[in-house]
């Protein structure tokens, strides 16, 4: 059975070789932690951003959009406290010449104890079959005991030194832990320091003239910048929200495990401004529903879990983050933060400009608090990958790689095949095509046998293979084959469009999370 790497890698591999994802510009041999979509992976992008645009803006009525310049006049990144405060602790060794995060060090460290932890209870578990009580081992077994207590005072004490962004601290239990570099395998470390992650750049005609400005490292602050304009020309009342898909920018140091950690990256954000002292009600709403948006597409429960941040950001008074378990453990697919009115103070204070909600009910202005829901476009494409890719073993010894994704999400709907390329076979089956074309992302493939044909489908998740045989010209009937399951089934023709519709339609997947 491969190793949970080895299943990443071959991952990696099938976006590249099915025109999901490519490293940039890759004939001049890439660029570090850049990556473009290819024709199939931005069919599924795009269908993640539909997915999520129309749950928060159809079903929603009192949540409108935007879509805001990258480029932001260079005070916005002075007042949201980027320019001061958005930085990462890095720390380099010596000998490999090679820079690191230090917090992903020591959480790496932190995840190679819980994996000796998860090591003794499954062979417990292999040794005591049925009556083996985990709950009973792990308060009583010498070595989880003692792997829990080496787990409790590492993580309080790199908390704390989070908290305090303390990197002598930091540096000390790099050292005390005896975390050693992947590269040459040794401790020599220099200091932590902080590095700042915006991109910079000028903008004007003249070095004298010009202006440095930013590549915003976040979507959100064109949001808060936007406020006053959606409020007014909307005539919105508290609640509301404003929702915004873009582009985002990280100068990432440490960038890695393939497209979850980027340094140009999609965002699909929403700001919901709401009355002071109603934000711990509107944060729980948000984590439920958002948490609802996930599930809604069956890639399985048990995948999802809460992770509320024991170190806040300065602005916010609560925050929690949807993690998915991802083939190199949970990781944070999106944030919900109370970030309480930091954000629109400030722009406030920075601008010079009066930015508050007059509220009628009580003839009193006030400056609305946000809940925001952050998710990242790349991460959630990448969950889904993980989770649908499967390898399975057939009667008679073949195989097949299947990507088994939510048929909504699918980049191709259907695939229409004639049996031959002869008899006018060809002929109606591009006649079925263009029926469908119009509604539904659909292919057409003569090549091969049809076993291939099908295979190919598999590995690209197409839900639906239809082929048209003899028997269609005179019964007006086509085959279709399931993905999933690899069943077949005669179809009329007339029937197609409803079948398909009925496993692609959104609006299933709008009213599960409304019912829920």
């Amino acid at each position: 059975m491969a190793t949970q790497e080895e299943t990443f890698k071959k991952i990696v591999a099938h976006c590249k070789e099915y025109g999901f994802v490519f490293p940039s510009s890759e004939i001049y041999d890439g660029l570090g932690a850049v990556y473009d979509y290819g024709q199939n992976g931005v069919e599924l992008k795009n269908n993640i951003k539909h997915y999520w645009w129309d749950s928060m803006t159809l079903l929603h009525e009192n949540i409108v959009g935007i879509d805001a310049a990258i480029f932001m006049h260079p005070t916005t990144w002075k007042a949201s406290g980027h320019v001061d405060a958005f930085n990462d602790p890095l720390i380099d060794n010596r000998d490999s010449k090679k820079r690191y995060r230090a917090d992903v060090l020591i959480e790496d460290q932190l995840g190679k104890i819980e994996e000796k932890i998860n090591k003794e209870i499954e062979k417990a578990r292999k040794r005591f079959g049925e009556q083996f009580d985990e709950a009973q081992f792990r308060a009583t077994n010498g070595r989880v005991l003692e792997h829990q207590a080496h787990f409790d005072q590492l993580h309080t004490r790199y908390s704390e030194a989070m908290n305090k962004m303390d990197l002598a601290e930091l540096k000390q239990i790099i050292l005390d832990e005896e975390i050693v570099c992947p590269i040459s395998g040794t401790r020599n470390w220099t200091d932590v320091r902080q590095f700042n992650l915006m991109f910079s750049t000028e903008m004007g005609s003249t070095a004298d003239g010009a202006m440095k400005i930013y590549l915003r490292p976040e979507t959100a602050q064109g949001i808060f910048v936007n406020y006053l304009n959606v409020q007014k020309t909307g005539r919105m009342k508290l609640p509301f929200g404003i929702a915004q898909i873009g582009k985002a920018f990280r100068n990432e140091i440490v960038a890695r495990q393939f497209i979850f950690r980027m340094r140009e990256f999609e965002q699909m954000e929403m700001q919901f401004f709401i009355k002071p002292g109603t934000e711990h009600e509107w944060f729980n709403h948000w984590r439920e529903f958002r948490l609802k948006w996930h599930k809604a597409l069956g890639l399985g429960d048990e995948k999802y879990r809460f992770h509320d941040h024991e170190k806040l950001a300065h602005y916010a008074n609560a925050a929690t983050d949807i993690e998915f378990q991802m083939p190199f453990g949970f990781k944070e697919v999106e944030g919900i933060h109370s970030r309480t009115n930091f954000d629109l103070s400030q722009h406030a204070k920075f601008s010079g400009k009066k930015i508050e909600y007059f509220d009628p009910e009580t003839n009193t202005s006030y400056t609305p608090y946000v809940i925001e829901t952050s998710i990242g476009v790349d991460r959630m494409f990448l969950s889904i990958m993980c989770s649908a890719y499967k390898e399975e073993q057939l009667e008679g010894g073949d195989s097949r790689v299947v990507l088994a994704l939510p048929p909504v999400l699918a980049p191709v709907k259907a695939c229409v095949m004639p049996l031959v390329k002869k008899d006018g076979l060809p002929e109606k089956a591009r006649e079925i095509q263009n029926m469908l074309k119009f509604d539904f992302k659909t292919n057409y493939d003569e090549k091969d046998s049809i076993g291939k044909r099908y295979r190919r489908q598999d590995a690209i998740g197409t839900p639906f293979c239809i082929t048209v045989d003899h028997d269609t010209l005179t019964d007006g009937c086509v085959t279709v084959r399931y993905r999933d399951t690899m069943t077949q089934d005669r179809v009329k023709i007339e029937d197609l469009h409803e079948l398909i519709y009925k496993a692609c339609d959104m609006k299933q997947l709008y009213r599960k999370i409304v019912a829920q």
